[in-house]
């Protein structure tokens, strides 16, 4: 048995509370909250020194870390990110795509297939394709070259491959043949998100309507929200089965914009991404990402024409940063943690309560990370 004690913890009323959790076998036995008297034995006791434990946080989109891109088809690539996401109080990610040729795509699914089950650090969650079937006038920092119509064919030849790995893919749902694509995601029971997209007000509720759930780096590489031309922003607001993603870095997004989609979806409707590159950990510097020169400075990342490109933040600094820009700490660890665990099927993750997982982070006050539990076991 192992007995973290000495902590505190947030419950859904903001309250934060000293708590002591026993783990065993990699699960969380019992959570007691105020002051607990510690057995004799031979436990392990893990002093948190007074400090926050939340739950692992999840990150459903994240490309690279620590000088790695996970398009290159290594598995060494995978593997540090793995221990990155740990490392920041992440234990759990979906490895993210960019668009490219089908065979560097497929390259990158079988070295995920490689490594599920023997990270070195965070688990993987599966697999969350960005693309290609996304907009060339909203293409961000994507290769325009690799990007075209939605293909049922060759999805269903990625699928075949991947073997269940897929667990969400993001399109542009006005291009031609995407309702299709929908159709075929749903059926495979993929989280269908939207992005990289100059759908209209309409268009995005058709895709809504559809089976489309969730939007991707909300607000970033989409139609912009105009009083006459809402847009896919809008769409996604009206819709209460529709969650977004969140990078919250202090660039992508103004901090208004973040407190009115917390307000208007709340915590259990967002969700807190990276969209790392492998800058991430290494800052500023020149990379190449998504086959573009990228140049990150004072840890922006963006291509030669200005365009933004992806992000260096880490999850425990999102974290913070919501939390400085006005929302709760509960509600921002549910964004962080709770929420993704939900939309991913995740049950037993993103919560500290007897029976789950003993996925669990210990936080100081300015939120660097002290150590990282993962199944019960401490990865840094």
């Amino acid at each position: 048995m192992k007995i973290v004690h000495n902590v505190k913890i947030v419950n859904w009323d903001n309250q934060v509370l000293p708590a002591t959790v026993w783990i065993s076998k990699g699960k969380i036995e019992k959570v007691e909250t105020g002051p607990s008297s510690l057995p004799a034995g031979n436990d392990e006791l893990v002093n948190g020194n007074g400090h926050l434990l939340i739950p692992g946080m999840i990150d459903v989109h994240i490309h690279g870390a620590n000088g790695f891109d996970m398009m290159d088809g290594t598995e060494e690539s995978i593997q540090q990110v793995s221990q990155a996401c740990a490392a920041t109080g992440c234990t759990s990610f979906l490895v993210t795509s960019v668009s490219s040729t089908i065979e560097d795509l497929l390259a990158m699914i079988r070295s995920v297939k490689r490594v599920i089950g023997h990270e070195a650090g965070a688990r993987i969650a599966g697999i969350h394709l960005e693309g290609p079937y996304l907009n060339k006038a909203r293409k961000g920092m994507q290769n325009e070259k690799f990007l075209r119509h939605p293909d049922v064919k060759e999805i269903q030849e990625i699928f075949e491959e991947a073997n269940g790995l897929i667990r969400m893919v993001t399109i542009a749902p006005e291009l031609p043949g995407a309702m299709e694509l929908i159709s075929f995601l749903k059926k495979q029971g993929v989280i269908v998100s939207v992005a990289h997209s100059d759908a209209t007000y309409d268009e995005a509720k058709q895709a809504f309507a559809a089976g489309a759930s969730h939007v991707t780096h909300c607000f970033n590489g989409m139609r912009p929200i105009h009083h006459r031309d809402p847009g896919l922003v809008v769409a996604a607001f009206e819709e209460a089965h529709v969650s977004l993603q969140a990078i919250v870095d202090g660039i992508h997004l103004h901090p208004a914009i973040i407190r009115l989609m917390h307000r208007l979806k709340g915590p259990d409707g967002i969700v807190l991404i990276t969209d790392a590159l492998q800058a991430m950990g290494l800052g500023d510097g020149s990379y190449m990402f998504g086959g573009h020169h990228v140049k990150v400075t004072d840890g922006v990342a963006r291509l030669e024409d200005g365009t933004l490109a992806s992000s260096t933040v880490t999850m425990n600094e999102a974290l913070r940063l919501t939390i400085e820009y006005g929302i709760s700490l509960a509600d921002a660890v549910q964004m962080a943690s709770t929420t993704p665990a939900h939309i991913l099927g995740l049950e037993a993750r993103g919560r500290i309560a007897a029976g789950l997982d003993a996925d669990l982070v210990l936080l100081d006050d300015q939120f660097n990370v002290i150590w990282t539990m993962i199944k019960g076991n401490q990865s840094s």
